[in-house]
């Protein structure tokens, strides 16, 4: 009998702190009574406009050499006095903040890129103005957005989440420092995960958090305490290494990932492992093997892990049969419209794609090579560079280096990794960026 060969050596990768993980602890951080330390943040385009912002709102953020640890004083109250805030493309800033703001007293206003300003905000600022809130928009239901502060009452929380969960997080953040207890109903939101994580990540700051019955919450009046957090990988971006590797018989490990983190998108590699991946998931970290297999011809509900539906969708021309992949909704109201930037991206490569408005179903194929239209989205970028390398054809990312919004390095970490892996060139922008406010209209030979 001939022994099967033993499994390739794993290769560590080295994924960045999670970047979900770090804009909630920056503003838990800058709401606590003291000084906080964040170990190992994500620094990123993102959270560093996420750290500015809160530096404005009058929270001090200290960065240690090499960016190891932030230290971030608070306050222990909701923000005061005239600030102008730029959120750049965080989503995160722009539905954290403003409620944020609205627990203390003063005049507030967010504005941020193009992109950001056309991400909707309808559903937070009804939420907020039926908690007493007043806000001023030139154009509603977007930025920018000013809100004149004087403390948040509290009660019950009606907020429509079916578009995104980080309306209600932002929301549930600042209701320890609103003046009566708040109540909210979790049951009807998409990305119930990320509400996890916002939860669990409140009660690390000492915030008075019950769940007196499933998916129902109270948060009372109370504040946030100053408390020292290790930022676990982001198990987003480590998607797409997991991928990589399930496509090329490759063995990659990412240390800090467990079974016990809170991250809800580390579900992504029992999607992995349906496919036919080999996954190990220990105490300290995660492993993906590939077997030399994809699998397809079933149907997976993504709803909850949607950053991470275009990863699987990347690699799904690769499989023996089509896969569906549903409940991704609430992905066309992201950086862009996912799911048609997904499905559009596909057909370029010559891969056959069939959209609904809640899920598409790719079907095998051979990619051919095509340029990919990023619309300045890091995870189209992320997730195509992955297509490229396991089919063996050239994909031209219009925009290659929009992976700077979470993942400035991850270019040359999936050539580390993966040799047949080329590093594109700065090639120009599909669009200007906007950087710290203003237009970026250099060149692309002077980025």
């Amino acid at each position: 009998m001939t022994p099967r060969p033993a499994p390739p050596r794993p290769l560590t990768a080295h994924v960045p702190g999670s970047k979900s993980i770090t804009t909630r602890a920056l503003l838990l951080a800058a709401a606590a009574n003291g000084t906080s330390t964040l170990w190992a943040p994500l620094v990123s385009h993102d959270t560093l406009a996420f750290g500015k912002a809160v530096g404005r709102l009058g929270a001090r953020v200290e960065n240690s050499p090499s960016d190891q640890f932030w230290a971030v004083t608070g306050s222990g109250r909701g923000p005061t006095g005239t600030a102008v805030v730029w959120c750049a493309d965080a989503g995160t800033a722009a539905r954290f903040l403003p409620p944020f703001c609205a627990t203390g007293e003063g005049v507030f206003t967010f504005d941020g890129s193009e992109q950001l300003r056309a991400r909707p905000l309808s559903p937070l600022m009804t939420a907020m103005t039926e908690l007493g809130a007043e806000l001023e928009t030139p154009v509603p239901g977007r930025l920018p957005l000013t809100v004149r502060a004087a403390g948040l009452e509290g009660g019950e929380l009606r907020v429509d989440s079916s578009m995104s969960s980080q309306f209600l997080s932002g929301l549930l953040m600042a209701a320890p420092l609103m003046r009566h207890p708040v109540r909210a109903d979790l049951r009807a939101s998409v990305s119930r995960p990320y509400l996890d994580m916002t939860l669990d990540l409140m009660r690390r700051f000492g915030a008075d958090v019950k769940e007196p019955e499933s998916g129902v919450i109270e948060v009372r009046p109370g504040g946030y305490r100053a408390t020292a957090l290790v930022i676990e990988p982001d198990a987003s971006t480590a998607s797409y290494l997991f991928a990589a590797a399930a496509a090329t018989e490759q063995r990659i490990t990412v240390p800090g990932l467990c079974g016990r983190s809170i991250q809800g998108d580390l579900r992504f590699v029992e999607a992995l492992s349906t496919m036919g991946a080999q996954v190990e998931v220990g105490d300290r970290a995660v492993t993906v093997t590939g077997t030399g297999r994809l699998r397809g011809g079933f149907d997976l509900e993504m709803g909850d892990i949607s950053d991470t539906f275009m990863t699987l969708a990347a690699i799904a021309p690769l499989a023996d049969a089509p896969l569906t992949l549903g409940g991704v909704r609430h992905a066309r109201f992201k950086e862009s419209d996912r799911v048609a930037a997904v499905t559009r991206n596909l057909r370029a490569c010559g891969v056959r794609v069939d959209e609904t408005e809640d899920s598409v179903t790719v079907h095998p194929g051979t990619p051919r090579p095509a340029r990919i239209a990023c619309h300045r989205d890091h995870r189209i970028a992320m997730a195509f560079s992955v297509l490229g390398l396991a089919a063996r054809v050239p994909m031209v990312l219009d925009d290659p280096y929009c992976v700077t919004k979470t993942f400035p390095g991850f270019h040359q970490e999936m050539a580390r990794l993966f040799p047949d892996y080329t590093v594109p060139e700065r090639v120009p922008f599909s669009e200007p960026h906007d950087v710290g406010g203003h237009r970026d209209t250099r060149k692309a030979g002077e980025r």
